[in-house]
């Protein structure tokens, strides 16, 4: 009625709405109410975390860090008001296979049965590699993930998918990281089961792990990593160069992901947070994918049953 007052009389409005002339002047003069006025500062809280995460969290990680700052309401509130201001997370969609098995290569057992938990820190990583579109063609990232605390131990970036790239990015977490035993997860890439990367492995004291080729369920951590950088990054900004893709990877990488990004798998914390939450406290943080353990039409293992590693003779090895 406010909004077409200016072309149609207000009695006539009223009496076509149902609503009395009167109601609609005591609408008009009185004041807005607490929950309204709530609503407009909560709203306007909610923008600020919305736009500092560049646009990607959703309902869950924008009420887990409105907890964390002392603010509590509900999660539906906060869904329903940022649907009213057209406000959404990133969303993920399909992304190009890498995945390139050599018919003759030897490949690691698999240690991990899609269990992919630990009880702390540099007992298992994953590793994979995926492509980044650029105006001047694919640019590719090698990664290894640290399983406890979802953070991005290694990396590296090139215009090729040799596995030179791998040795890198295995590199880097290895000067980083403490490393005896660790078991290292990846796919049945060329690159993973070339004689080269085995023989990096050996020299280092790290336990090869493979998954079976194909399956995105046996690598599924890092192809989660994956899907948060492609709704995150790679699906909302274009890259003219490879040299604009790497500095726009490694601010995501080394600026957010690992120091600011909430992760709702270990209590929405940041990976950085996370790992030093736990080194204060010694206590056993929860910690693995919610699917852990289902195999889909494959042997089944209960999802509770505690991470363990396989020899080659199919005996258990406590992880």
């Amino acid at each position: 009625m406010r909004a077409n007052r200016a072309r149609w009389p207000i009695a006539t409005m009223a009496r076509l709405l149902g609503v009395s002339t009167s109601g609609y002047y005591a609408w008009l003069a009185r004041e807005p109410s607490d929950r309204s006025c709530s609503d407009a500062q909560l709203l306007a809280r909610i923008r600020t975390l919305h736009a500092s995460s560049r646009g990607t969290y959703g309902a869950p990680r924008i009420h887990a860090q409105l907890a964390r700052e002392g603010v509590h309401v509900g999660r539906k509130r906060v869904a329903r008001l940022m649907r009213m201001a057209g406000l959404c997370g990133a969303t993920r969609g399909r992304w190009p296979r890498t995945t390139r098995p050599r018919a003759e290569a030897r490949r690691a057992p698999d240690l991990v049965q899609r269990h992919f938990r630990a009880d702390t820190a540099n007992v298992l990583w994953v590793a994979d590699a995926t492509y980044v579109p650029t105006g001047a063609g694919f640019l590719y990232l090698a990664v290894v993930l640290d399983v406890f605390s979802r953070r991005i131990v290694g990396w590296a970036m090139s215009n090729h998918l040799y596995t030179e790239l791998m040795l890198r990015a295995l590199d880097m977490a290895l000067q980083q990281r403490r490393h005896e035993g660790v078991v290292l997860h990846s796919d049945q890439g060329c690159q993973y089961t070339s004689i080269a990367f085995g023989r990096r492995c050996r020299e280092a004291g790290v336990q090869p792990s493979m998954g079976t080729a194909g399956d995105a369920y046996d690598n599924a951590m890092c192809e989660s990593f994956f899907g948060t950088l492609e709704a995150e990054l790679l699906m909302r900004e274009h890259f003219a160069t490879h040299e604009q893709a790497r500095q726009r990877i490694f601010w995501f990488l080394e600026g957010w992901y690992n120091l600011h990004r909430l992760h709702s798998s270990i209590g929405y914390c940041s990976p950085l947070e996370f790992e030093n939450l736990n080194d204060k406290t010694k206590t056993v943080l929860p910690c693995g994918l919610p699917t852990a353990g289902q195999r889909h039409g494959r042997d089944r293992r209960p999802a509770a049953r505690p991470w363990t590693t396989r020899d080659a003779t199919g005996g258990s090895i406590p992880g």
